[in-house]
């Protein structure tokens, strides 16, 4: 399951009269936190909120298919789109971190200034090692976001914007590419997190939303892995291609909605990422053998 800020609030007991309200999905959300992390390995995270850490203390970076050893302070970027998990290595885990949401990231920053940067892009470094000055300074900013959090100034969330972008900007200043290790059981992982990320897509919150991975390449982007390997390391450990894992999910789910739903055959078609229903209606009758409306019909008999 995705947390969200709501849930991550709940998680760590924090329990604001105001929480449902400052954190709901349709307000922006924006708070800091001294960090604090268990002894051991954590398992990968999957958010739907933005998360920046200064991390001070040793430890080891997982991704999909590679690790990176975190033995000096670093900062670390995190996005819904990829999920990590982190192991500690040292007693002592210390830094800050602070947690937003899509709402708090305006739509000309995602879509211009911050655009091509390690909050947002898919691939590339997203922990950065800072000497002492750039340490004192990532610091720095991280109090005077604690000092503005507890300001009542109206236009705080323009403040705390601005130092968004500072330590996005410390970060892409020192920016030098890092040393990965592949993991030694690298393949089963990723098709661990494959298959829990294809299952993730489900059900869909339609007319909400739509499905927005569709293709092999789609979820490579996610994991930060070639498609070519994503496909390879597929039919190597499971007997079978990307796609047609792909699309057996996405034909139990249309069978789902046909079988047990109000929705029409169109509405069913836009929610699962079909442009047309006659795309729509071809794709389902080449995996099953029916066409949508048979199906449906067969559930007013």
């Amino acid at each position: 399951m995705t947390e969200s800020i709501f849930q991550f609030y709940k998680r760590i007991q924090r329990n604001d009269s105001a929480l449902n309200v400052v954190c709901s999905k349709e307000k922006e959300c924006f708070d800091i936190f001294s960090r604090q992390c268990h002894f051991g390995k954590v398992q990968f995270s999957y958010r739907d909120f933005y998360k920046v850490t200064l991390i001070i203390g040793k430890g080891k970076l997982y991704y999909a298919d590679k690790w990176i050893l975190v033995d000096r302070p670093a900062l670390l970027f995190s996005n819904p789109l990829i999920p990590y998990a982190w192991e500690s290595i040292s007693e002592e885990q210390k830094g800050m971190f602070c947690i937003f949401n899509e709402q708090f990231i305006r739509a000309e920053e995602k879509n211009d200034s911050l655009a091509d940067t390690p909050l947002f892009k898919l691939t590339g470094d997203k922990v950065f090692f800072p000497d002492e000055v750039q340490l004192s300074k990532i610091q720095s900013i991280y109090t005077q976001m604690q000092e503005e959090m507890r300001t009542d100034y109206r236009y705080k969330s323009d403040i705390l914007h601005c130092y968004l972008h500072l330590l996005v900007h410390t970060a892409m200043r020192m920016q030098h590419s890092n040393r990965y290790e592949s993991h030694p059981n690298a393949a089963q992982r990723i098709v661990e997190l494959f298959l829990e990320l294809l299952e993730r897509q489900f059900p869909i919150d339609y007319p909400h939303a739509t499905l927005t991975l569709r293709t092999p390449a789609d979820y490579a982007n996610r994991l930060s892995v070639h498609v070519n390997h994503l496909n390879k390391v597929i039919k190597e450990v499971t007997g079978r291609t990307t796609t047609e894992w792909i699309a057996e999910r996405l034909i139990k789910e249309c069978s789902q909605y046909l079988l047990h739903s109000n929705l029409s055959v169109s509405e069913i078609a836009f929610s699962l990422g079909f442009e047309t229903v006659s795309y729509f209606s071809k794709f389902y009758r080449k995996h099953t053998g029916k066409s949508p409306t048979d199906v449906r019909k067969s559930t007013t008999i």
